[in-house]
């Protein structure tokens, strides 16, 4: 399975967060309209059914993508060989 790129996964979760509060504020059609198309988008990007799973799957590869970031990668070849 294909990952998204962190920063636009977390971009989408920060836009879904966003919208949804504006929507509850607002209820406009716009808002609405966004906050579906962000909805689906996050949820085609982390291969989920519904907005909860896609935050959850979002979150673990946040959480993954930190912590390959933080963790030095180790060469296979042996030094000097």
């Amino acid at each position: 399975m294909l990952l998204p790129h962190p920063a636009i996964l977390r971009n989408l979760v920060e836009q879904y967060e966003t919208l949804k509060v504006l929507h509850a504020e607002q209820g406009s059609f716009e808002t609405r309209r966004q906050l579906e198309d962000v909805t689906c988008t996050l949820c085609v990007s982390t291969g989920a059914h519904t907005p909860t799973a896609a935050l959850a799957v979002a979150e673990q590869q946040l959480n993954f993508a930190l912590t390959e970031v933080a963790t030095p990668m180790v060469s296979a070849a042996a030094p000097g060989g």
